[in-house]
C-alpha cells in the first residue's frame, strides 16, 4: 500500500512515493523535464484511488505547479542541502480539499505562539536512550497503544527494524520494562536534513515533559552527524505537540490540509523547522 519508486526516464528523474493507505501520491524530488514527469504522474493516477498530489518542489519549479492548479501549503527553508523546499499540493476531490477543523487549528496555533518559551530544559533524572534492533518490539508496543491509526506501519516491529537499517534514529525513555515515550529522526543523507517524527507518550505518563528531552537528544545526535536542518510535521489539532516544538525554537512554516490518517481520522498537519547550527 506504500512504496517508493525511483523513476529514471530519458527526460527526467524523480522519487515518487505511492501511498494508497493515505490516498496520496507524493513526489519527493524531480530533476529534468517537469512536464514529462507530470505526464508520467497522469498515467499513475489512472485506476488508483488517489485524492491528493504533493510535490516537494524547489523554488524555481513553483511557478510551473502554480500554473497547473497546485497551491503552496508550506515550506522548509533549508531542506535541500541548505536550499528551500516548497510543499505544492493539488486536491483531486472536494472532500479532501475542505478541512473541518481549520479555524480551530488556527486558534490552537495562535495560543501556542502566544505562550512563553522555556529556554532551558529542567535538569532531571530523565534518561534518554538510543534504540537498537532489540528495542523494536517494545517500540511497536508503544505505538500500538498510542496510535490506533498511523500513516506508516509502526505497529510492526519489522518495519521499525527496517527504518533503523535505513538510518532512522529512535530515542526512547523506559520505565518498568516498558518504553513509555519515544520519538525518531528520519535522516536524509542525500539532502542533509532530518524529519523529527513518531512522537508518542503513553497516556498515563503524559505531562511529564518527556518529549522535550527526547527531541533535544535527537537534535544532539543530528548535530554530531553534521545534520542542521530539522523539521517536523505535527498534528495541527494537538496543542501539546505544537507547543513542544514552539518551545524548542522551531518556526511555523505552514499547514498541510487533510494530509494523512493519524490517531483516529485524516488530519491536517503543521510544518515546523529549526536550524540546528544556530544556538538558541
Amino acid at each position: 500500500m506504500q512504496s517508493y519508486e525511483y523513476v529514471t526516464q530519458p527526460t527526467f528523474c524523480a522519487t515518487i512515493y505511492k501511498d494508497l493507505f493515505n490516498q496520496r501520491l507524493r513526489v519527493d524530488d524531480v530533476r529534468g523535464n517537469i512536464l514529462s514527469m507530470m505526464e508520467y504522474l497522469g498515467n499513475e493516477l489512472n485506476g488508483q484511488h488517489y485524492e491528493k498530489i504533493i510535490i516537494k518542489a524547489r523554488a524555481l519549479q513553483s511557478d510551473f505547479f502554480l500554473e497547473r492548479g497546485f497551491i503552496k501549503e508550506g515550506q522548509v527553508n533549508e531542506y535541500f542541502n541548505g536550499n528551500q523546499v516548497l510543499f505544492m499540493s493539488k486536491f483531486l476531490t472536494t472532500e479532501r480539499r475542505n478541512s473541518m477543523y481549520w479555524v480551530k487549528e488556527d486558534e490552537i496555533l495562535q495560543a501556542v505562539q502566544a505562550a512563553g518559551k522555556q529556554k532551558k530544559l529542567q535538569s532531571s533524572f530523565i534518561n534518554v536512550l538510543i534504540a537498537g534492533q532489540e528495542q523494536a518490539e517494545l517500540l511497536a508496543d508503544l505505538y500500538q497503544e498510542v496510535f490506533p491509526i498511523y500513516p506508516v506501519p509502526l505497529h510492526n516491529p519489522e518495519y521499525i527494524k527496517d527504518a533503523m537499517k535505513s538510518g532512522t534514529i529512535f530515542a526512547y525513555i523506559q520505565r518498568d520494562g516498558k518504553i513509555i515515550s519515544a520519538a525518531s529522526a528520519e535522516i536524509s543523507t542525500t539532502y542533509n536534513n532530518a524529519e523529527l517524527t513518531d512522537c508518542a507518550t503513553r497516556i498515563s505518563y503524559r505531562k511529564g515533559g518527556y518529549m522535550k528531552h527526547l527531541l533535544a537528544r535527537l537534535e544532539q545526535e543530528l548535530i554530531e552527524r553534521g545534520i542542521y536542518c530539522a523539521y517536523t510535521i505535527a498534528r495541527a489539532l494537538s496543542y501539546g505537540m505544537n507547543a513542544v516544538f514552539h518551545q524548542l525554537d522551531y518556526q511555523y512554516r505552514g499547514r498541510l490540509a487533510n494530509n494523512c490518517f493519524i490517531f483516529d481520522k485524516i488530519e491536517d498537519m503543521n510544518i515546523w523547522e529549526k536550524n540546528l547550527s544556530i544556538e538558541s
